[in-house]
């Protein structure tokens, strides 16, 4: 018993997002049967936000700015380095 109740103490957060998305989509479906258009894009928009949460919730990632600008200085400069090894002629469609 004390196994489970710390596997849930461990798991709260993924749980939660786990719920979130359940509860997200099953909303998103009673929705678009209403014709309930808004409201079913806003309960999509949750579930992906929450699936998102979750995934990186499992990959130990947080959402941070110093995350966020350590991210986006790593792909700017492999969006220079790419752009500066690409030929000059490069033909275009």
């Amino acid at each position: 018993m004390s196994t489970i109740a710390t596997g849930l103490v461990m798991m709260r957060w993924e749980l939660l997002s786990a719920v979130m998305m359940f509860f997200a989509s099953q909303l998103n479906v009673v929705c678009r049967k209403t014709s309930r258009n808004g409201m079913a894009f806003m309960f999509s928009s949750l579930g992906l936000f929450t699936a998102c949460w979750f995934v990186m919730g499992l990959m130990g990632s947080h959402l941070t700015l110093e995350a966020f600008t350590q991210f986006w200085s790593s792909a700017w400069d492999r969006y220079v380095d790419v752009v500066s090894t690409m030929p000059v002629d490069w033909p275009m469609p």
